[in-house]
């Protein structure tokens, strides 16, 4: 069992929004930032949570990521628009995005805002969640770092590439699909990693497209561009539907990053002939439709509920104890986690440390 360290939720926010002010990031961005990793690590999804701080950091100092970038707002009508979020980061330009797409939903039923130019903007579902509290249906895509291989491909060409859809709900936990559409995240490979142990055979394939246990190893060949990488939802070929998940991941490159005028495909992450990074020009999609539009809310939610139940309450499988729905778990490790703390791995929380001397910020978690 790897060693953990505890830390509180509100500690952890605040130590991540004094990172960011220290590299000239503003405050209000900060906090953005802050609340979505630490949100991710509530949520147990440890993989986009303050494990990725480094990420930033390193992306700041070396200037791909801008504290003061130019956002401009390109195109705009009555229930969409399109933002430049200026090579700054992906959190706060998202924020904004989801927030306007919302405003349209409510004046005119539906609300789409796609970004371009952007970065990493954390998980998905953060943003998808942002409608609930308006009893509106969220939701939020974005294509990603190349690290996926297409079906029959030996090398990656797409990213995750994530899909968050949330839906209210009445007296049950509101759904939220919040799921990449590779069988796993890059993350998941990288805690694998810092545990030493091998990650389950169809989860990713070398060099040569051969279905690999070793994280380390698939983690190396992205590193160094040699080929392989994360499968697609469903694993290799077509016989569990691989071709399936690499569609979703296709659709999410064409609604996030074609129609804004992002980078798409291997076209993400640029660099210069001497190898020096570019700004990422990432994409994001987000959208809201209100309930409203459809029929009442009150017998929408109720609805719901009843759907809910009826799926948690059919027959369930030999030895198994409990039918979960999609945020469930998120939403019962949130209240432990609040409650308990966050438990952060040994090299993520000396990370942070070292994060910590360097940029000469309190660290007093």
């Amino acid at each position: 069992m790897e060693d953990k360290v505890i830390v509180q939720a509100k500690a952890l926010n605040a130590f991540c929004v004094n990172v960011f002010e220290k590299l000239d990031v503003p405050t209000a961005h900060a906090k953005v930032t802050a609340d979505v990793l630490v949100e991710a690590d509530l949520r147990g999804i440890d993989s986009h949570g303050v494990a990725r701080l480094r990420r930033y950091v390193k992306g700041l100092q070396d200037g791909v990521m801008l504290a003061h970038p130019k956002e401009k707002t390109v195109k705009e009508t009555a229930t969409t628009a399109l933002i430049d979020a200026g090579a700054g980061l992906g959190q706060p330009v998202s924020d904004r995005a989801m927030k306007l797409s919302i405003e349209k939903a409510k004046k005119y039923g539906t609300g789409f805002v796609t970004v371009r130019n952007s970065n990493h903007y954390g998980i998905a579902g953060y943003y998808a969640m942002m409608a609930l509290k308006h009893d509106m249906i969220g939701m939020s895509m974005t294509n990603a770092d190349v690290l996926v291989v297409p079906t029959f491909g030996r090398h990656a060409v797409l990213g995750t590439n994530p899909i968050a859809v949330a839906v209210p709900t009445g007296q049950e936990r509101p759904f939220v699909l919040d799921m990449a559409t590779s069988t796993v995240p890059r993350g998941k490979l990288e805690v694998y990693d810092r545990l030493e142990k091998e990650v389950p055979l169809g989860w990713a394939t070398d060099e040569k497209g051969v279905p690999t246990t070793d994280a380390h190893r698939v983690l190396d060949n992205f590193v160094a561009r040699r080929g392989g990488g994360l499968l697609p939802l469903g694993g290799a070929g077509e016989l569990f539907s691989g071709h399936k998940g690499y569609g979703l991941a296709l659709l999410v490159d064409i609604l996030s990053a074609v129609l804004p005028g992002a980078a798409y495909a291997d076209t993400v992450y640029p660099k210069t002939p001497q190898g020096k990074p570019l700004p990422a020009n990432l994409g994001h999609f987000f959208g809201t439709n209100s309930v409203e539009a459809f029929r009442p809310i009150d017998g929408f939610k109720s609805t719901m509920d009843e759907l809910i139940c009826r799926l948690k309450n059919s027959p369930k499988a030999e030895e198994a104890t409990r039918i979960y729905i999609h945020g469930e778990k998120e939403y019962e490790e949130t209240e432990r986690r609040t409650k308990d703390g966050i438990p952060l791995d040994a090299k993520v929380e000396a990370d942070l440390r070292a994060i910590s001397r360097e940029l000469n910020v309190k660290y007093d978690l």
